[in-house]
């Protein structure tokens, strides 16, 4: 019996989806579940699981077709290849499968748009994990290979030699993820008046208080002590004394929420992807510490949800871990803040008339100042440093 692999039904606030790869060719075996193709939409990668056991014997969409809910994308023949387990199955051709190499999404969809074999590619991610800039490398490398080959015997003028050598370039057409990026961040830009207030932290408190516990928290409770569960948990205090950087505007009105969903923001190999800490507010610095591990994990694997990444009514984003000392993070609108955490560098600091080296952190608010004022701003910034320079206040709510 013939069954149809359709699009499954997409989110309300996603209209379309571009096919990115196909994991199977006419003829193959495949196993019920088994992943048969990526769908990219403007924020996640969907898979498409086959619905049952049998052969792939029709293909309808090919890679890079935009496609919409309930679009049919193959046929799949129900047959005794039904029995074949997965490691049974006929091998797909190398230039669509990439076997046993473990893909980026990214690098997964340039590979079966340039008919790369995945094996000739060394990963340099997590895991031996191929990335796009793998990729990128692998194939810039190629024409500067053949250029070689062909180089002629007679010597070149070095300096013409480096220019030549160095002038290669790839055209890459942009994600459907990088390009709503790039829409949202104008967006923000555009219908938001973004002003960013500056402050530090001592951070001594809370390295003493990691230091001495880090050891147990992470036996007792499975999960590492970071630094973003404080923030965290100093945010949502902030946020309890000046609602206004907790709400939105919708049209003429300002919604001012009543819970806490904090979106902590994950840099991927596809682009950045905030992930949300629904009802933070009621989580413990635990639950935090396993929520944010497990989001980026997912966020890396390409298998985050929608779900994970919608709604949020304030954002922090740690530009700190690549080496920022400060930064203007731009809002994830429709919120109205968003918290930019940075570097923790040693600094001379004066205190008590002595100066002595503390490790110093850099805090950047960016806020839409139709609804918050200059005022509110200073002081959300000064209520986390006082209380992550004095946690204490953490279990006090002061």
């Amino acid at each position: 019996m013939s069954i149809e692999v359709r699009v499954p039904q997409l989110p309300e606030s996603v209209a379309d989806a571009t096919l990115v790869t196909w994991h199977k060719r006419p003829g193959d075996s495949v196993s019920r579940d088994e992943n048969l193709v990526d769908l990219e939409t403007d924020k996640v990668v969907l898979e498409v699981p086959a619905p049952t056991s049998g052969v792939l014997r029709e293909i309808r969409v090919d890679n890079g077709t935009t496609v919409t809910s309930g679009q049919i994308l193959a046929i799949l023949e129900e047959s005794a290849a039904q029995s074949l387990s997965q490691s049974q199955a006929p091998a797909a051709d190398a230039r669509v499968e990439p076997g046993p190499a473990k893909l980026a999404p990214a690098a997964r969809r340039i590979v079966a748009e340039q008919r790369i074999d995945p094996g000739a590619i060394g990963g340099s991610g997590h895991d031996g994990r191929i990335t796009k800039t793998d990729v990128l490398n692998h194939l810039a490398a190629k024409p500067a290979a053949a250029a070689e080959a062909k180089k002629p015997a007679a010597p070149m003028h070095p300096l013409k030699a480096a220019v030549r050598s160095g002038r290669t370039e790839q055209r890459v057409p942009m994600t459907r993820l990088r390009a709503r990026i790039a829409e949202r961040m104008v967006q923000a830009q555009n219908s938001q008046a973004m002003l960013t207030s500056f402050n530090e932290v001592d951070l001594k408190a809370v390295m003493e208080l990691r230091t001495r516990y880090k050891d147990k928290f992470e036996k007792q409770h499975g999960a590492k002590l970071g630094f973003m569960s404080f923030f965290v948990k100093a945010s949502i205090e902030a946020l309890r004394r000046f609602p206004a950087v907790n709400a939105s505007i919708e049209g003429n009105d300002i919604v001012y929420h009543e819970y806490y969903d904090v979106g902590v923001a994950v840099s991927t190999e596809r682009g950045l992807l905030v992930p949300v800490l629904r009802d933070a507010d009621a989580l413990s610095f635990a639950d935090i510490e396993k929520s944010i591990a497990a989001y980026a994990k997912k966020a890396r694997d390409g298998s985050i949800t929608i779900e994970d990444i919608t709604g949020g009514t304030f954002t922090i984003t740690n530009g700190g871990v690549f080496g920022s000392l400060m930064s203007t993070p731009i809002i994830n609108t429709p919120q109205s803040a968003i918290l930019g955490m940075h570097k923790i560098q040693e600094r001379p600091m004066v205190l008590d008339g002595a100066i002595v080296a503390r490790p110093m952190m850099y805090l950047a608010l960016t806020y839409d100042h139709r609804i918050i004022d200059g005022r509110e701003a200073v002081q959300f910034l000064v209520a986390i440093k006082e209380t992550l320079e004095d946690p204490a206040r953490l279990l006090l709510q002061l």
